[in-house]
């Protein structure tokens, strides 16, 4: 028996299962799934970022479930928190508007935070200085880091070019700016639901999960990675595939290696969830669940 809330959020590591949970509880609620996954959200990658759309056209919906902000943007675009947060705004509105239940989906912890909190007014940069931190932190992430406080914690090129960026435009750090009191949280706060299995279960899935992902197209993927000159540090496997393709390292060694990254990814999601994340409800085993 599923209780009816206003919106959702339904989030956990990677390979949890949360897709699918999602998909089957909008299927008996008349929902929308809102994407809140920062790399399912670019187009071209979609075995490579796990996208619902792995494997398929995509489209609007799956099985008659409507999905939004999936694979809206092409390899070539930057977006920020602030530019997540408004589409995802604009997604909630309209799926209220029209009697549908909003579920925002994915595993990125920025963007679920915005949802949740809202964002600080951290002022745009011009795109010169956009450019400037791109440049610099694609040639030397380490050199960028030193730039920003110690205080600032994030590796993820991204976010270290937009926290580059924000000093370059402003003068002041951008955690000077989180420090100020922020706006535009989805209200109510969605209800929380946390898809999170035991860690033995996860790392299963995971090694079961990335062998698939190659034989879905993932290589090709990785060849129109390659072509564009997109970060691969923003993607999990992305990095691994790319070599393997330029014939620096066999299948199985991108596979191992994928396989290691993305655990580590999940421990780290974990501790997210565990220390940032309080949910309303959470979900050991999603087949028991349904």
């Amino acid at each position: 028996m599923i209780d009816k809330h206003s919106s959702y959020i339904i989030t956990g590591p990677t390979a949890s299962g949360k897709s699918e949970y999602a998909h089957k509880l909008a299927s008996k609620i008349n929902g929308v799934i809102i994407n809140c996954d920062s790399v399912q959200i670019y187009r071209g990658i979609e075995n490579i970022s796990a996208s619902p759309f792995a494997g398929r056209d995509v489209t609007n919906s799956i099985d008659g479930v409507p999905y939004r902000l999936f694979s809206i943007l092409p390899l070539s675009a930057q977006i920020s928190v602030a530019d997540y947060l408004n589409m995802a705004r604009k997604e909630y509105e309209n799926a209220i508007s029209v009697g549908l239940t909003p579920i925002f989906v994915g595993g990125t912890g920025y963007y679920i935070n915005a949802i949740i909190n809202g964002i600080s007014p951290v002022p745009e940069a011009s795109e010169e200085n956009r450019a400037r931190a791109r440049e610099m932190t694609s040639k030397d992430i380490k050199s960028a880091r030193s730039l920003l406080p110690k205080e600032f914690k994030a590796t993820d090129p991204q976010r270290v070019a937009r926290a580059l960026e924000v000093f370059f435009e402003t003068g002041r750090h951008l955690i000077d700016w989180q420090s100020l009191p922020r706006s535009g949280a989805i209200m109510p706060t969605p209800y929380k639901i946390l898809i999170n299995p035991e860690i033995s279960e996860l790392h299963q899935r995971i090694a079961a999960r990335i062998p698939k992902m190659i034989k879905g197209g993932a290589l090709d993927e990785a060849r129109s990675i390659i072509a564009s000159g997109w970060d691969v540090k923003r993607a999990i496997g992305a990095a691994q595939l790319c070599d393997f393709v330029r014939g620096k390292i066999s299948q199985q060694q991108c596979i191992d290696d994928w396989i290691t990254k993305t655990n580590q990814y999940a421990k780290r999601q974990r501790t997210w969830f565990r220390t940032q994340f309080a949910a309303d409800e959470e979900i050991s085993n999603v087949a028991k669940s349904d």
